[in-house]
């Protein structure tokens, strides 16, 4: 019968000389592993070759093996090896669930009894700050589709009583970048069309100034579809100053989040 005699052999690198300047290497001595098949007398030759090629076969590999660690970062991520925990839900939102929408809630906003607007079914606004608001509207719709009130500007032009009023009227200078006695203006800032579910809406952004000044402006955004003949609207809207410090994630989600069944 053969035997595999396995020898380790250290190769110690010759050491040139180098100049003062070359950086050290660290001396690492190499070693390899050899496996000798070691025929014995009496036996078949051919089988004891295959039997030597097996066993120096499962040596090399375990050679390979040694010194070889899995750290931490190698093993797998996830629910099977819990290297987090359990994914956290996100508590910034609530779902909340209305009549033929849904839509998420900023979780720090408080329900407002205020009704600013026709068909008006629901209204949250921030508990620090009253101007940062996500309200709905449903009303009767007077076309069949969104698309058919014309381009999202149209649309707009036909309920521009959603961007509010101005506490300040009577003349004015052309101050501020007002024209000469406008009190307000509202500048576009964006529109789209999306398909969702198979409905068409429309989103419209929209900053609007007043002449009062209050809070250097409002970011409003509007998103709109028809539905089983309702004309459903989603209006999130936050002034200047706080959309930039914050307030900007909080109305953008809300209005995204808007969903028609």
């Amino acid at each position: 019968m053969a035997s595999t005699a396995c020898f380790l052999h250290h190769h110690a690198p010759s050491t040139p000389s180098r100049a003062p300047s070359q950086r050290h290497v660290s001396n690492i001595k190499p070693f390899q592993v050899v496996c000798k098949a070691q025929k014995q007398v009496g036996h078949d030759e051919e089988s004891n070759g295959a039997v030597s090629r097996r066993l120096a076969l499962t040596v090399l590999i375990g050679a390979a093996a040694i010194g070889t660690k899995v750290s931490p970062a190698d093993a797998a991520y996830g629910e099977a090896a819990n290297v987090f925990g359990k994914p956290k839900t996100n508590t910034d939102f609530s779902p909340y669930d209305g009549d033929g929408f849904k839509i998420l809630i900023p979780a720090k906003w408080n329900p407002s009894k205020e009704v600013e607007f026709p068909g008006q079914v629901l209204r949250y606004e921030d508990n620090f700050d009253t101007t940062t608001y996500v309200s709905v509207m449903i009303t009767p719709a007077a076309k069949k589709t969104i698309t058919e009130y014309g381009s999202p500007e149209e649309f707009l032009s036909q309920v521009s009583y959603l961007l509010g009023k101005q506490s300040y009227s009577g003349k004015t200078q052309s101050e501020g970048g007002f024209d000469t006695d406008a009190v307000a203006v509202a500048n576009i800032l964006e529109t789209s069309a999306p398909v969702i579910g198979g409905k068409q809406y429309y989103f419209i952004s929209v900053l609007t100034r007043t002449a009062d000044g209050t809070e250097g402006g409002r970011h409003q955004l509007i998103t709109a579809t028809v539905s089983d003949g309702k004309l459903y609207i989603c209006k999130a809207q936050a002034g200047d100053k706080r959309w930039f410090k914050g307030a900007r994630k909080f109305v953008e989600s809300a209005a995204s989040s808007f969903n028609v069944a």
